[in-house]
């Protein structure tokens, strides 16, 4: 199920980014770069069913490498220290960051070709879309 996710996506809008940033207690500073940020999203999976998602822009590249259902630390592209898990539902990449006491989601799917990122923070939902780009 994840096989339709692996590819090169390029980023083609962002919205509330701000806001969901805000919510996670992101600097200002950090925000103004976040915001300006275009960043490709790259997904790979390997022989032995290890995922990777990479976050490739001109201002900062990210990787986390993980295998569906086992947790594993995270550090984001914000520098937050997580205890995070993906899971596969209902066709959805759900990305659950938790770390503390506060928890946020990110849920990836591909609608109508594109790969929608939907970013959860309490009721702060920022949305950022994905073209395939290879």
């Amino acid at each position: 199920m994840v096989e339709k996710f692996v590819g090169t996506w390029k980023m083609i809008s962002s919205d509330n980014f701000d806001d969901y940033m805000k919510a996670l207690g992101v600097g200002f500073a950090t925000r103004q770069v976040g915001n300006r940020t275009k960043p490709n999203l790259i997904v790979t999976v390997d022989d032995q069913g290890t995922v990777c998602l990479k976050s490739q822009s001109t201002f900062k590249t990210t990787e986390i490498k993980f295998k569906l259902n086992e947790p594993f630390d995270e550090t984001t592209a914000d520098d937050r220290k997580t205890r995070t898990v993906v899971t596969l539902e209902n066709g959805k990449l759900v990305q659950k960051q938790n770390w503390d006491g506060k928890e946020t989601n990110i849920e990836r799917e591909i609608t109508d070709g594109k790969l929608i990122a939907k970013c959860i923070m309490g009721d702060v939902v920022a949305v950022r879309t994905y073209v395939k780009e290879a």
